[in-house]
């Protein structure tokens, strides 16, 4: 991994359930300070603290490769799993140079579906060298996986989606479960963001960046208090700028997030209790331009909340709709009417109620963890 960040996102406590079958486990990220505490959390696992970074830097890249090597060869490691772009590019090379038999490659989305120029023709070159590297290419959604192989990314023998997707599925029986929500817990939440019990609250969680349709979202909640000035409704974004997205979001909506005005409630990054976040919502909306996989919609849906998202690539796969969700457009109006659908209480709770079983039958760690397995 090139960044601590996505570690406990995308891992949870697969490390410690492999290790406990008999798997010898090893860690390897950029240096943060977090990394110890979590490798003790998953049965004191081997770490290594490698800089790695998401731009490309050739000298940086040249020592991460020869550092990643000197580690493979050190450990006899017999198999790499590569996350992120960067993560994958340099896990690619070095097990290539070192002679790993089995390189994993998980790819999280397609990077340059929006770029254009000579930008997007490197990108292209990158995706596919990268998918060269490795024997087997897990895309973490059905729609990522038809794009790629529409796209020519590589060889669909090599490729696979876990299930029915994500990269390693969540926690639905432990800590995204509305059954373990602690009351007292969460109404202390609720008076620190002021929301108060008759408040319909819009949710939203994931990066703050122009491609999760932030600027359509907020042109929704707009509409929707013009049209329903009657009816309390708050905007709660959970999640940080991305001050590193190339397509970072106007300076006039940051500072209407910044402000925290007019129902629109922003609170930065969150690093524990994110259930209760969800708790607090009585729908979550990702209106993204496009996801390697929903995977905030499936968060949202096992704490037993309905949904809205588009058809973009890796939203599409994240609900059953008109049972769990519905899809929309990614435009202000789209969205509105989307949220409209469920001022009605019956069909919130119906829907509900059905996006618990969707979440558990089909995205939990015990579910998805063993396909998984079968790719070491």
């Amino acid at each position: 991994m090139n960044v601590y960040f996505a570690v406990p996102y995308f891992f949870g406590n697969q490390f410690r359930y492999f290790k406990e079958k008999g798997y010898e486990m090893h860690l390897i990220c950029s240096p943060d300070e977090r990394l110890k505490q979590y490798a003790e959390s998953q049965g004191g696992i081997e770490y290594a603290e490698i800089p790695i970074t998401r731009a490309i830097s050739p000298i940086t890249d040249i020592r991460s490769i020869y550092s990643v090597c000197k580690y493979i060869k050190r450990h006899q490691i017999d198999t790499i799993v590569g996350h992120t772009v960067k993560g994958g590019f340099i896990a690619g090379i070095a097990g290539r140079l070192m002679g790993v038999k089995n390189i994993i490659h998980f790819r999280h989305g397609i990077p340059y579906d929006r770029n254009t120029g000579l930008k997007k023709l490197f990108d292209i070159w990158r995706t596919r060298f990268i998918a060269a590297c490795a024997h087997k290419v897990v895309c973490v959604s059905p729609s990522l996986a038809q794009l790629s192989t529409e796209l020519k990314l590589n060889s669909p023998r090599k490729q696979y989606v876990l299930g029915r997707g994500t990269c390693g599925g969540i926690d639905t029986r432990n800590k995204f479960n509305p059954q373990h929500i602690d009351v007292d817990k969460l109404n202390s939440l609720h008076q620190r963001w002021g929301i108060k019990p008759d408040d319909f609250v819009i949710g939203y969680c994931g990066r703050i960046e122009a491609d999760k349709g932030i600027a359509e979202l907020l042109g929704a909640f707009k509409l929707l208090k013009g049209r329903h000035p009657n009816r309390p409704l708050k905007l709660l974004l959970v999640g940080p700028f991305d001050e590193r997205s190339s397509l970072s979001i106007t300076e006039e909506d940051k500072q209407l997030l910044k402000q925290g005005n007019n129902g629109i409630i922003h609170t930065g990054y969150i690093t524990t209790d994110l259930e209760y976040y969800y708790a607090m919502m009585d729908i979550c909306v990702l209106p993204s331009y496009h996801e390697g996989f929903g995977m905030c919609m499936v968060e949202a849906q096992s704490m037993g909340k309905p949904v809205l998202t588009t058809r973009s690539y890796g939203c599409i796969d994240s609900i059953i709709p008109e049972q769990t969700g519905f899809y929309v457009d990614i435009t202000p109006e789209s969205i509105a009417q989307g949220v409209e659908k469920y001022f009605d209480n019956e069909r919130r709770c119906t829907m509900g109620r059905h996006a618990r079983t969707w979440a558990t039958e089909n995205f939990d760690n015990l579910v998805i963890w063993p396909h998984i397995e079968k790719l070491l």
